[in-house]
């Protein structure tokens, strides 16, 4: 799998071809559509002559293989078999969920609406490990074979070389940045290596806040960086604030997380060292994509003398985290 696209993939991607791609689903479209808040891919809204609007979402040419973007949608549908509130992609005449139009794959799916859940609400964050205790019973059944697996050799490595390689550092900075990075990348493997038997399993990858929706409970969306990864990393992006904070809202998670699989607890070591993990994978991950002109757009203050100085001042600050004692509950 490649990610570097020296021309920018969505060129070619008017609305007239948004649309006729999705006629070809055997939909008419009603001419109706609305970009959504999505970087990555391209997403929209599109109205239909009869019938709810369908989502539309256009995979980045170049990022994921057919295989592995069709182990997104099987696992989704596995997930949505265990009725568990995910937003899965539709399924053509033929059970296929991924389609092809004009050189860009793509696939549809049902509009659901819904607002961020209140994650300062111990009842929601209850109900939210429930649902993710549920996920992984489902990821831990099965295998994925095309994608990736957390840790340093995907995430971590590849994106600093990315960010050295390419002179994304301003002169005076870089050398200090590698060296921090080189140690929070060591300190991420070791973390690992620490955790002999440690369960790897399917999970969504990116449960972060922005990726539930509620109403009248949870349901899940954007399973694009589902991995095989530990049960922890679909949890710690939900806590916030201050340490006691973020003891009490892990009580609350894993209270309703264990009622329907097991947690490991020596997993809370690596809430840290997942947080550095996604420090660096996420400045690689823009300076990838900054050819991209929606990046500039959404994400202005990238790639300053600022930005990178701040960077700085963040790594030091999380590799002290790294040294501090790991979370533990009620403590």
């Amino acid at each position: 799998m490649s990610e570097e696209i020296t021309t920018h993939p969505y060129d070619a991607l008017t609305p007239e071809v948004v649309l006729d791609a999705v006629d070809s689903f055997g939909v008419v479209a009603s001419g109706s559509l609305l970009a959504l808040n999505s970087y990555e891919n391209r997403v929209y809204q599109v109205g239909l002559d009869e019938g709810e609007p369908l989502i539309a979402k256009f995979y980045r040419p170049g990022r994921w293989s057919s295989e592995a973007i069709l182990e997104e949608h099987a696992f989704s549908h596995a997930l949505q078999e265990h009725e568990i509130p995910v937003v899965a992609p539709l399924k053509g005449e033929n059970g296929e969920s991924l389609f092809e139009h004009a050189g860009f794959r793509f696939a549809l799916f049902p509009r659901r609406g819904g607002h961020a859940p209140e994650l300062s609400d111990f009842d929601h964050l209850e109900w939210l490990g429930r649902f993710m205790a549920r996920i992984h019973a489902v990821g831990a059944s099965g295998e994925f074979e095309h994608r990736p697996t957390l840790g340093v050799a995907f995430y971590g490595r590849p994106a600093l070389d990315y960010l050295l390689e390419n002179d994304f550092l301003p002169s005076y900075l870089a050398s200090e940045y590698q060296s921090l990075a080189e140690q929070m990348l060591q300190r991420v493997d070791a973390a690992f290596a620490e955790l002999p038997n440690l369960q790897m399993l399917r999970i969504h990858g990116d449960g972060h806040v922005g990726n539930v929706l509620w109403r009248e409970g949870p349901h899940f969306v954007d399973l694009d960086d589902c991995m095989t990864g530990p049960a922890i990393q679909d949890l710690w992006m939900l806590l916030s604030g201050e340490r006691h904070e973020m003891v009490m809202q892990l009580d609350a998670l894993l209270m309703g997380y264990e009622e329907f699989f097991e947690f490991d607890l020596r997993e809370l070591t690596l809430i840290e060292p997942l947080r550095a993990l996604r420090m660096i994978y996420y400045a690689g991950w823009l300076a990838r994509r900054w050819s991209d002109p929606a990046f500039p757009m959404a994400f202005p203050w990238f790639n300053s003398e600022r930005y990178w100085e701040e960077q700085l001042v963040a790594l030091r600050e999380q590799l002290l985290r790294l040294d501090a004692p790991p979370l533990t509950l009620g403590a």
